[in-house]
């Protein structure tokens, strides 16, 4: 059991309160540190009676703060958004609103020295990997909470606190403008996707039939509306490459109007299913940024670089926002924004936890002292990341007709979908480990999700492994319908056929075949030819064979029934080594196009917390299964090779994969990788 009392300090900061934490008074475990999130918020319940929460996500927020170890920052500041009602704790959102009590409290804390008259602080934003400057008041070097300065949403006045974000554009998907375009049409609407200091998915009032002045009680009384708006904010989460954003808070929807000046605009901001009493400061950056550009639903008047400032309107009034713009390759484009903020602190003391959000730790306990020899004493699940039909599913279907017996209980297969996988990986990472919850992860949720995604889940640190199952390789195939034999006439093919004339299919935003698209498309510098995504793979090539585009990469187990059917064509191979069943198709190294070494792989993994003891009984056990001549042939039928190993082996592999996933993604530019180093010291 975590220590149930840890030091905490009650603020408000902007329009937001939360509880504020050092990062080493809370558990090092990061789902351990959740529930204890969870207890101190009292999130279990909407009145939030049992915790410092207020009945609202403006209530439900947590800052943790340390010293940072990154160049020229001197601290980190993580945000979590807690849930209302239910268990849950967000870290991909940031709040700029609590952003504002940072300063102060690092400097109260002792980790930052106080200057007379006023302090200035970078602070490094982890959620985003924004950086920003806030200066406080500290006269006599003691923080001041006591102003002049007025910020709509607040009563009565306070100290100023001045925040600068310096490189919040593009800050979480790498884009300021993350689908690639300034306007998408969509359902018939025109929305603007934007990643200014928080994702937003911007629309125009107008567009929804509402002014965009109304209260949010009334917005939020518009069943239709909202309804609306969540589906759309669905839709354009993935187009974001955010995955699968039914869970998560970003990107926050927002109803734009005409302000009553040429400099002005009003805001209806949503947290995502609920309009904002006032707004958030971060979605006012993105709000302004968007107005402050041109080619936007928010757009307002042409501006040239300089500084602007503008206001942003919402329910409470005005948040003003000094914005610099300057001329980047012909264009303009937003570089700095300033605006004010103020901040108190309520209390400060000590925070007791309940017993009850600590579940996780009392069944790690049981299950340390479960007795291996009595595993498995119910029915085993292995959790399957993708849909029915396709190659994983097929796969593990094939090893649990054979692991039931081996292990003397049923085990059976469940689809968990959603987000590339990492729907399934959150849900067994927090499962009970003792060995009945079981991961068929793959290449997705262990090497390239934590490349190109902010996760709920650690890789490595959320899961034991328990070892591997085999590998396919991964192939270049064309329709049949389509005029090319060989590599050499394809990406003639491809440089030459008109935009969208020669699309080719993936398997999801992210997945293997997404980014061995977009890998090949940049090394031959084509543009112009789209990928079209599906559910995964299965769907993906069914789609291709109807003709809806020209060419994939999937792995040979996916593909092989429609080679052998000759409804696909096989033009390369994009792994080590040329296939035993195609001598004459050549790999991509051999016809000198390099790094497309893209040999997709497949493991088991339990929870971690797993008792060393179950791990090796299910290492055992499923290294027995692959041995079988009966399953070692059928996988090789359908394409895929068997390879075991043991736990250790496993989580090496899977380490070196993050690794070089990650120099992949650096290498092509195709998504915001993130420091590995980096993402294990916040761990």
């Amino acid at each position: 059991m975590p220590n149930r009392k840890i030091p905490c300090v009650l603020m408000r900061a902007g329009t937001s309160r939360g509880p504020f934490f050092l990062r080493e008074w809370l558990p090092l475990d990061e789902q351990e540190r959740d529930q204890a999130l969870i207890g101190a918020i009292g999130a279990s319940d909407p009145l939030q009676l049992d915790g410092l929460g207020g009945n609202s996500t403006l209530n439900s927020k947590v800052a943790i703060v340390s010293r940072s170890t990154r160049p020229g920052c001197d601290l980190d500041y993580l945000f979590a958004q807690v849930g209302v009602g239910h268990q849950s704790v967000d870290t991909r959102p940031n709040c700029g609103n609590m952003l504002a009590g940072v300063a102060p409290f690092a400097i109260e804390q002792g980790l930052i020295q106080a200057q007379d008259g006023t302090t200035t602080v970078r602070i490094y934003n982890v959620n985003t990997g924004a950086t920003i400057e806030s200066t406080v008041c500290t006269p006599g070097r003691q923080v001041s909470y006591e102003g002049d300065a007025r910020i709509d949403g607040v009563p009565g006045t306070a100290a100023p606190i001045l925040l600068n974000f310096l490189d919040a554009w593009g800050a979480v998907t790498g884009k300021v403008f993350p689908t690639g375009q300034r306007i998408d049409v969509v359902d018939g609407l025109e929305v603007t996707c934007i990643d200014a200091a928080m994702p937003l998915m911007i629309l125009r009032a107008s567009d929804l039939g509402v002014t965009g002045r109304e209260r949010p009680a009334e917005l939020d009384a518009n069943t239709a509306l909202l309804e609306r708006i969540e589906k759309l904010r669905i839709l354009m989460g993935v187009r974001m490459g955010l995955g699968d954003v039914t869970h998560s808070v970003i990107p926050k929807p927002v109803l734009v109007s005409p302000g009553d000046q040429p400099d002005s605009i009003v805001s209806r901001y949503f947290t995502p299913h609920k309009c904002h009493a006032s707004h958030a400061v971060t979605g006012a950056i993105g709000v302004s940024t968007a107005f402050a550009l041109p080619g936007t639903v928010a757009s307002g008047k042409a501006r040239v670089a300089g500084r602007h400032p503008l206001a942003v309107v919402h329910p409470q009034g005005q948040i003003d926002v000094d914005v610099e713009m300057a001329a980047e390759g012909g264009e303009v484009a937003v570089v700095r924004a300033a605006l004010v903020r103020t901040a108190r602190k309520i209390m400060q003391g000590e925070l007791t936890l309940p017993a009850y959000v600590f579940p996780a730790r009392d069944t790690e306990e049981a299950g340390a002292a479960q007795s291996a020899d009595r595993f498995p004493e119910e029915e085993v699940k292995v959790i399957v990341p993708t849909s029915g039909g396709g190659g994983n599913d097929t796969m593990a279907r094939i090893l649990t007709r054979k692991l039931g017996p081996a292990l003397g209980h049923v085990v059976s297969v469940e689809n968990r979908t959603g987000a590339n996988g990492s729907v399934a990986a959150e849900y067994v990472a927090a499962s009970r480990p003792d060995g009945h919850t079981l991961m068929f992860g793959y290449i997705a949720t262990h090497g390239i999700n934590p490349v190109l995604q902010t996760l709920r889940y650690d890789p490595i640190q959320d899961f034991a492994p328990v070892g591997l199952v085999g590998y396919s390789p991964t192939v270049l195939v064309v329709s049949n319908e389509t005029p090319v034999q060989d590599v050499p006439s394809f990406i003639q093919r491809l440089q030459s056929s008109s935009a969208g004339r020669f699309n080719y299919a993936s398997a999801g935003e992210g997945t293997l075949p997404h980014l061995a698209a977009e890998m090949f498309l940049r090394t031959f510098e084509v543009q112009g030819q789209e990928g079209i995504q599906h559910a995964g793979a299965a769907p993906a090539i069914s789609a291709m064979v109807r003709g809806q585009s020209q060419w994939m990469f999937p792995s040979l187990f996916s593909a092989l029934p429609y080679l052998k059917s000759g409804k696909l064509r096989l033009l390369a191979v994009a792994s080590a080594s040329r296939l035993s069943a195609w001598p004459g198709v050549p790999t991509l190294a051999e016809l000198g196009i390099k790094g497309f070494d893209l040999t997709q792989w497949y493991a088991l993994f339990a929870p971690a917390g797993t008792p060393e003891s179950i791990v090796k009984k299910l290492n055992r056990a499923l290294n027995q299964v692959l041995e079988d001549p009966e399953v070692r042939a059928r996988m090789e039928q359908d394409g895929a090779q068997v390879q075991t190993s043991t736990p250790e082996q496993l989580r090496q592999h899977v380490k070196t994969e993050l690794e070089r996933w990650q120099l992949l993604v650096r290498a092509t530019g195709l998504g915001p990788a993130q420091d590995l180093l980096e993402a294990q010291e916040l761990s």
